[in-house]
């Protein structure tokens, strides 16, 4: 069974919503065990601390209610709201609910989460990442960089510090960058972290992920969907947080008017087909990189 560490709704539910009910999220996964994902990281993106906490004590009070939700929700993948601002950086997340990292505000939604969190998403180059990175590193949890510019000094800290992971590697970057020294490859030349690759042919078309794949050591790839409410639903419009976004037939999950991506409508047996037809990859090493590599990662057992 699959694994999938980055998932912001599924089958019409979108799990950034105030209002998400228990009817709700057993729909969302009965919908993931349809498509073999049977333990995510649910994953919330950029909002206010204080709104963040209660959508974790929510999702918490949930949990104890139905087994079957607790057992396929392992746990909790904050991406922000610790993300650059800077314009091509902060993707489809609403940069005025971004703020900078602080240790406070980590421990009330680390408590908020019931000791549940797993991962966190930032941009090393904020004042007091380090410090942060740090901290939940004691705890247990995994820090992946993303929604970042970071020089390579920040890099540099980070990975002292304890972060292991880049997320969605390629995404969340203007569309022209600088040639030769751009966040890309910053990160992808960082052998201490994993690449966290969306393998669905449009967040990177293949030739890029094969490139990447490539790039990397034997064991420093993970792929993921970045999966939101459009994922195992049909076409249409849908939300994710505040962000209203419109899905067409092609897949493809944008802001109206805008080219901008906001998650995407991957699934993740489609990303095992994926994997294994643009890199080559036996089967069951495909499935491996989609559940039990990953979900070692971060202290789950499958």
């Amino acid at each position: 069974m699959l694994f999938d560490f980055q998932v912001n709704g599924f089958a019409g539910i979108d799990f950034q919503s105030d209002d998400l009910g228990l009817n709700d999220l057993q729909q969302a996964v009965r919908a993931l065990h349809r498509h073999r994902t049977t333990a995510i990281l649910l994953t919330l993106i950029t909002d206010r601390v204080d709104a963040l906490c209660r959508k974790l004590e929510r999702l918490e009070a949930l949990r104890s209610r139905d087994p079957v939700i607790a057992g396929t929700i392992r746990g909790y993948h904050l991406e922000g709201p610790w993300i650059s601002v800077e314009k091509g950086y902060h993707g489809a997340h609403p940069p005025h609910l971004a703020s900078l990292p602080d240790l406070a505000d980590y421990r009330r939604l680390r408590d908020a989460a019931g000791g549940n969190l797993r991962l966190i998403t930032l941009a090393p180059e904020l004042e007091g990442a380090d410090e942060l990175i740090a901290a939940a590193t004691r705890d247990g949890l995994r820090i992946g960089l993303g929604h970042t510019n970071a020089p390579e000094a920040a890099i540099d800290g980070a990975i002292r510090a304890g972060a292991t992971l880049a997320t969605h590697l390629g995404n969340a970057v203007p569309s022209e960058l600088p040639r030769h020294d751009n966040i890309i490859q910053r990160l992808l030349a960082r052998d201490e972290l994993v690449a966290c690759l969306i393998p669905d042919g449009i967040h990177l078309p293949p030739f890029v992920l094969r490139n990447f794949h490539r790039a990397k050591p034997q064991e420093r790839v993970f792929f993921t969907t970045d999966c939101m409410a459009a994922a195992g639903a049909r076409p249409g419009t849908y939300t994710i947080g505040p962000v209203t976004v419109e899905v067409g037939d092609d897949g493809v999950v944008h802001l109206p008017g805008d080219s901008r991506f906001a998650g995407s409508s991957l699934t993740m047996d489609r990303a095992v087909d994926n994997i294994t037809n643009w890199l080559g990859l036996a089967p069951e090493e495909a499935v491996r990189l989609c559940s039990s590599g990953p979900a070692s990662h971060f202290g789950i057992n499958l």
